[in-house]
């Protein structure tokens, strides 16, 4: 089963309070979850890669065989396709995770740059994490 993921972190202040938001598609377009929530103060660096990594989890349990992520973070999507090196050193701990669930996912994984006005749901689901302040479960 082919998993279209949007994936999206919000941050109010950078760093500030933030919150992330996951939408995960069949091919065919059916939603398979959708979720979002608080994850406190970061950065928005740091809250994209928190949504990356929760992205990687539920993809897991559903048992895809290919996973594409859909980001709007320009520096999240070229940092994990290995075209930006990862400088900053608050983030080399979430790419480095990021790339050992890859690693031993049992899909394929791929991600791809997309406008933002391409990813306002899970945009959405991210500024609601954050204006709930319920922490994202898992």
């Amino acid at each position: 089963m082919i998993v279209h993921a949007f994936t999206d972190g919000a941050s109010r202040g950078n760093p500030g309070e933030s919150g992330i938001g996951i939408i995960l598609k069949s091919d065919k377009g059916d939603i398979l979850y959708s979720g979002g929530g608080y994850i406190g103060k970061a950065t928005n660096n740091i809250a994209e890669y928190r949504a990356l990594l929760y992205c990687l989890k539920k993809a897991t349990e559903l048992s895809c065989s290919i996973l594409i992520v859909h980001s709007d973070s320009e520096l999240l999507v070229k940092q994990m396709r290995g075209e930006y090196r990862v400088k900053t050193p608050h983030l080399r701990g979430f790419f480095e995770e990021a790339k050992e669930l890859i690693d031993a996912a049992p899909y394929q994984f791929d991600i791809v740059h997309i406008e933002r006005e391409s990813n306002r749901d899970a945009d959405f689901l991210a500024n609601c994490g954050i204006d709930s302040r319920k922490p994202i479960a898992g």
